[in-house]
């Protein structure tokens, strides 16, 4: 008999306190009556889900909006889980947090309800940078948040960071590194500032003093060789880890490995089919059905997920000339019978990507 391969499982958690001026996640503004009402509909769906699929769960992630803000629900929601799921033992468990003043609270509910990884929306070391995002932290919140985790027993979390933001530089950039690693985490998810439709920042896009793309690309490329020298290993495009933290939910996607998604807005992909939950917080919870999205895993796709990872794809899958012509240019790499992306081809992977394909 074929053995069952593991999924993962991402539970939306589709709140805010506001909106960040960069951000078009889907989200709502949290108010206490919605939230029940939410975590209650999503119960449903994972007992409706669990019912249907016999798939060990090997990761669990929670993203938003802001996770954190339904902190006291977590026990009761993962009971959920491994009550209708076989959740392995060894599951990667991902809370996504903001710093915020009841933040011990919140890590207390995390680590009864099992949560193993942190990730830690810091985004900059700047107080200034912070107050221009729109984010409700200061970097002396990032510190203290980070600091009672590990009191905790938290030991693998994340810090997430955004460049290219106004008025930045690389030795803005250079700040905001030097206060995440003075934390020590074991990962940190890196991002460029991209202007977003139905945005604060897409409305007000003439007033903002942004960086040109020379400069954005000097921080990317300052940040990689950074993070590097300082024992990160850069494993995907936006993402670096000390070696054995790598995310193990997020290398599902990468890897076109199959998860399920629920909540307004989640994504899954599942017996090789795409489908979607529909952007809509009262239509989830009064019990829409997803939407599909077609197939998924083609080669094709498998090729242009791959690429994103250091670990690259075997040259055999893709057009060997525009390959070497790539690494010739000092934008790739061939190694072992495989090419991948060298920090330079990551910054303009898509157009790589593109050509790689062709033929």
């Amino acid at each position: 008999m074929k053995s069952l391969t593991n999924l993962g499982l991402y539970l939306h958690i589709p709140f805010c306190k506001r909106k960040c001026a960069y951000c078009d996640f889907y989200s709502a503004i949290f108010t206490k009556e919605v939230a029940e009402n939410y975590i209650t509909a999503l119960k449903r769906e994972i007992k409706q889900w669990g019912g249907k699929i016999n798939r060990p769960i090997d990761t669990i992630y929670f993203g938003g909006g802001t996770p954190s803000l339904i902190a006291e629900y977590l026990p009761t929601i993962l009971e959920c889980v491994r009550s209708n799921f076989r959740v392995l033992k060894d599951t990667e468990i991902t809370l996504e947090i903001n710093p915020q003043d009841n933040i011990e609270d919140i890590l207390k509910f995390a680590k009864t309800a099992g949560v193993n990884r942190l990730s830690i929306g810091a985004q900059s070391g700047d107080d200034s940078e912070l107050a221009t995002l729109g984010r409700t932290h200061t970097v002396s919140d990032t510190s203290h948040a980070f600091k009672t985790a590990r009191k905790l027993g938290f030991s693998n979390i994340s810090l997430d960071l955004m460049l290219g933001l106004p008025h930045s530089t690389t030795a803005s950039l250079n700040k905001s590194l030097d206060f995440l690693l003075t934390l020590g985490p074991e990962h940190i998810s890196a991002y460029i500032l991209k202007i977003e439709p139905n945005t604060v920042f897409y409305k007000n896009e003439q007033s903002l003093v942004l960086p040109d793309e020379d400069n954005v690309c000097d921080q990317y490329l300052f940040m990689c060789d950074y993070l590097e020298k300082s024992g990160f290993s850069h494993y995907e495009i936006s993402n670096f880890a000390k070696s054995g933290y790598e995310s193990r939910h997020n290398l599902k996607y990468w890897n076109c490995e199959e998860y399920l998604g629920l909540g307004p807005s989640a994504h899954s992909f599942l017996d090789g089919k795409r489908f979607y939950y529909p952007r809509d917080l009262k239509g989830f919870i009064s019990g829409n059905t997803p939407i599909p999205d077609g197939l998924g895993g083609d080669k094709n796709e498998q090729i242009m997920l791959a690429l994103r990872l250091k670990n690259g794809v075997k040259l055999e899958k893709i057009n060997h000339n525009k390959a070497t012509l790539f690494a010739k240019n000092g934008l790739g790499i061939i190694e072992n019978g495989k090419f991948s992306l060298t920090d330079n081809g990551m910054l303009v992977s898509n157009q790589i990507i593109t050509e790689l394909l062709e033929n």
